[in-house]
């Protein structure tokens, strides 16, 4: 899709890689940009409209989508990630966190704003994923199958939306230079960077962008079975 002129609404809008792509789409030319955030007053960018939204909330959700009924771009983002062992004890408490936010937030938005982009034309939808949906580490073990979870969504989204004309694109991306990641020594990729390759594959018509060399190793390994091995920091 062309982002000049278009319309887009961005969930986890207020920081990392959610503010880059907000920036990215403003340069490209889209002529209004939804951000999504828990708290509205943390966005003061000209050109952007900040909506109240957990993505956990399914009454949060309703009111963005019954607001923005002229999005043409949907770009889920918002997500959290939490340094726990499958072994811990408080892992099942905190597996339904992660799933919540990673997995059914983006159904949730997805099912939402479905009708929204058809009755527009179409459109696009993006689902921040992870090299974590192909490979896993004790530390983000659950973070990592959220993000697998994510992947199989938006595989099964990518063929179902077809028929109305819209691109569901699956960004895949190791390790970003964020909050998520502070404390972890080893290479990063910039918000920024990961920003143009997803908005410049939109435009390209991509259904998948791998946005650096791990993430592309990974994706090429799989074959091999390289999964089977943990992901090293």
């Amino acid at each position: 899709m062309k982002i000049k002129d278009s319309v887009a609404f961005v969930t986890g809008a207020n920081r990392g890689l959610g503010l880059a792509l907000v920036h990215e789409l403003l340069a490209r030319g889209a002529s209004k940009v939804y951000a999504g955030v828990r708290d509205p007053a943390s966005i003061k960018l000209p050109g952007v409209v900040a909506v109240k939204l957990d993505v956990t909330n399914a009454e949060q959700v309703a009111a963005a989508a019954a607001q923005c009924k002229d999005v043409t771009l949907l770009i889920n983002n918002a997500g959290i990630a939490k340094v726990v062992s499958y072994l811990d004890p408080a892992a099942i408490d905190t597996a339904r966190d992660i799933l919540d936010a990673n997995f059914l937030g983006p159904i949730r938005m997805s099912q939402a704003f479905t009708p929204i982009l058809a009755r527009n034309g179409g459109g696009a939808i993006v689902n921040v994923l992870s090299v974590g949906s192909w490979v896993n580490s004790p530390e983000l073990s659950l973070y990592a199958a959220s993000k697998s979870a994510a992947w199989g969504f938006t595989n099964g989204l990518r063929t179902s939306l077809r028929a109305q004309g819209t691109q569901v694109v699956g960004l895949h991306v190791g390790f970003m230079d964020t909050d998520m990641t502070h404390g972890f020594d080893l290479p990063k990729v910039s918000p920024q960077e990961v920003a143009v390759q997803t908005v410049a594959g939109l435009e390209a018509g991509l259904e998948e962008v791998l946005a650096d060399d791990i993430t592309r190793t990974v994706k090429q390994g799989l074959s091999s079975g390289i999964y089977l091995a943990p992901l090293q920091r």
